[in-house]
């Protein structure tokens, strides 16, 4: 299994508009590196949900249950889409704040490549995110 972290605009499509639908597709995606990411993603693998601008901070996880096809929202065929399914919420936004602060997140691409909107994550990365969203 691989994981993942998608960023979205609240405004344009919040964890609250992807809790009601339940699954989607991920559209709107216009740089060949997170283009790229999406093609590597595989049916089964998580992704860490990103609130970007608005209160930054990853807020739950995403399941992969689609791999790359083309983007319904152009004809351009360089733009691919996944289908995620919600998997679940965290408890406690984990901030972007948060994230900086933790060392063993130091080399997250989050923060080496903050304005690529789809990315890999170790699975340390992954585990250790997933942790600070769910407080003891």
């Amino acid at each position: 299994m691989n994981y993942w972290l998608v960023k979205s605009d609240p405004e344009t499509y919040s964890w609250a508009d992807f809790t009601r639908d339940r699954r989607t597709f991920w559209d709107g995606v216009r740089n060949f590196q997170a283009r790229n990411n999406l093609k590597a993603m595989q049916e089964g693998d998580l992704a860490l949900f990103y609130h970007s601008n608005t209160n930054p901070g990853v807020v739950g996880i995403a399941k992969v249950v689609r791999t790359a096809y083309q983007d319904p929202t152009t004809t351009d065929p360089n733009w691919v889409v996944v289908d995620l399914e919600w998997y679940s919420e965290f408890p406690r936004l984990v901030s972007l704040a948060a994230i900086k602060a933790e060392p063993q997140l130091a080399n997250i691409g989050l923060i080496k490549q903050s304005r690529l909107s789809v990315m890999p994550v170790t699975a340390a990365e992954f585990d250790l995110i997933v942790a600070m969203g769910h407080p003891s």
